[in-house]
């Protein structure tokens, strides 16, 4: 799995984010692969879904079979019209 953690800034820009219609997904920028949110059916998609609220963390996780997104790979992440490029894995 790979963690993606965010904190809002601007809670009417982050919307998006927390729309559960929008299905998020990760780019592998090297090879173009993507991977999804798991949605496992007791608990749902593994994602925040309250209200954006100003200054909190927010995540997500994401897919990553086989450990194929390495340490130092950039990755996108996108959901709707949002997209964060060019993101270094830690």
């Amino acid at each position: 799995m790979l963690d993606f953690r965010y904190r809002v800034i601007d809670p009417e820009k982050a919307v998006p984010l927390f729309n559960r219609k929008m299905k998020p997904y990760l780019i592998h920028q090297a090879s173009g692969a993507e991977f999804a949110v798991p949605n496992p059916p007791k608990t749902g998609p593994l994602r925040t879904s309250d209200p954006p609220q100003e200054g909190r963390v927010y995540w997500m996780f994401f897919g990553n079979p086989g450990r194929y997104v390495k340490l130092g790979d950039k990755v996108t992440v996108v959901t709707g019209s949002f997209k964060a490029e060019d993101l270094t894995v830690e």
